[in-house]
């Protein structure tokens, strides 16, 4: 749908459209639920989307087998806004629009830093603190790291950083990390509680604050 033809029917949706509101930011701290996915294509049009796990299943009727698909994907600017959502659907180009747009209605700000003690930079490339995320028996850990290190985390995890414009971080992950659906949940989930802290904007955080022991972390980041 395009930009000409969306007719927003929400509030959230006709403020955007009358200009009361001109940034995702402002948008999303109103607390209104955003239910027009159409509102984050008019406030991010440089909106990036990613197909991360697509999951195809096979059931037999009395007209035949039928095939049912579940895509999993991650939308994101680099830039500080990242989404995950699930779609399914008959066929796959369906199932994979619906997973796009759903992650776009699971849009969220992260908070980044420089919370890495080996660097001090000042510069946003890293996470703030240390973050947890959980999704089934997924749990993933993510710390920040100076700049320079890259993404040091699994192939999943990594998609969703560079989705959500994090350069620089470490990250262990517990579980059947095998299972693509959870690992991208729980990475989301790790990326979630960035923005649930509240961090003074005048401070540069040069200290990571950890949120608890990291001792008995896995080491995989499959």
């Amino acid at each position: 749908m395009t930009e000409e033809t969306w007719i927003p029917v929400t509030q959230l949706g006709k403020m955007v459209a009358s200009g009361q509101i001109k940034t995702m930011s402002e948008a999303l701290r109103t607390k209104l639920p955003l239910k027009e996915y159409q509102i984050v294509d008019y406030l991010l049009p440089n909106l990036k989307d990613e197909v991360i796990d697509i999951e195809r299943a096979q059931r037999m009727t009395d007209s035949g087998r039928r095939m049912n698909y579940s895509v999993t994907a991650v939308v994101g600017n680099e830039d500080g806004f990242i989404g995950v959502g699930r779609g399914k659907a008959k066929e796959a180009a369906p199932a994979i629009r619906k997973a796009i747009n759903n992650a776009k209605l699971n849009i969220l700000e992260i908070r980044r830093g420089c919370g890495s003690w080996e660097c001090g930079c000042g510069r946003a490339h890293t996470l703030p603190f240390l973050v947890k995320g959980k999704s089934g028996s997924v749990e993933v850990i993510l710390k920040p790291a100076p700049q320079g290190v890259g993404r040091a985390v699994g192939d999943i995890a990594k998609i969703i950083l560079r989705m959500a414009g994090i350069e620089d971080a470490w990250g262990f992950a517990e579980g059947h990390t095998k299972t693509t659906v959870n690992y991208a949940l729980a990475a989301f989930d790790a990326m979630r509680q960035t923005a649930k802290m509240k961090v003074n904007s005048s401070l540069k955080i040069s200290t990571p604050i950890y949120t608890g022991s990291v001792s008995n972390a896995g080491s995989n980041t499959n």
